[in-house]
């Protein structure tokens, strides 16, 4: 009887084990970006007006126009991979709820127009020499990450 008991207590401790991982390994899912803005939990999208891309918070993904439509890379394209993410202004869209935030380019390219800065922001976490290594790789032949906005201003169409 008392071997039953204890085998009980063995299994109870063993479900209460694996429910609390189960739940640690959920709240790092779709986590913001240590370069985000601070203070905005429930968000899915910033859109990033200086160089004109989205970025997918839950999928962890940069959303970007080119050769005629929009991709989804973990990356950012190649003519901004010197991107500072953590200076540059991020526009938190908490107004938009699917999967396609550039449904409404057309407005947010004129309402966050490149140069913008609206309120001070500052990032969740702060850089450091690694944090934007998969974000930032050096080429030279990309230095201009202003641009004109107009299409073909790259020289480069690879994505």
């Amino acid at each position: 009887m008392k071997t039953l008991k204890l085998f009980a207590l063995g299994i109870v401790f063993f479900f209460t084990s694996a429910i609390q991982a189960q739940v640690s390994v959920n709240v790092n899912i779709g986590s913001p970006p240590s370069w985000g803005p601070a203070g905005y939990a429930q968000v899915d999208y910033y859109y990033l007006p200086d160089i004109q891309v989205y970025y997918d918070i839950p999928a962890a993904q940069f959303i970007y126009f080119g050769n005629g439509k929009w991709y989804r890379s973990r990356y950012l394209p190649k003519q901004y991979r010197n991107y500072d993410l953590y200076h540059g202004y991020k526009v938190v869209l908490n107004d938009y709820n699917g999967k396609r935030p550039y449904t409404y380019f057309k407005q947010h390219k004129v309402k966050y127009y490149k140069g913008y800065k609206g309120k001070p922001q500052r990032t969740i976490g702060h850089r450091n020499g690694n944090d934007n290594k998969n974000y930032k790789k050096s080429n030279s032949s990309h230095s201009n990450q202003q641009g004109n906005g107009k299409k073909g201003n790259s020289g480069n169409k690879k994505h």
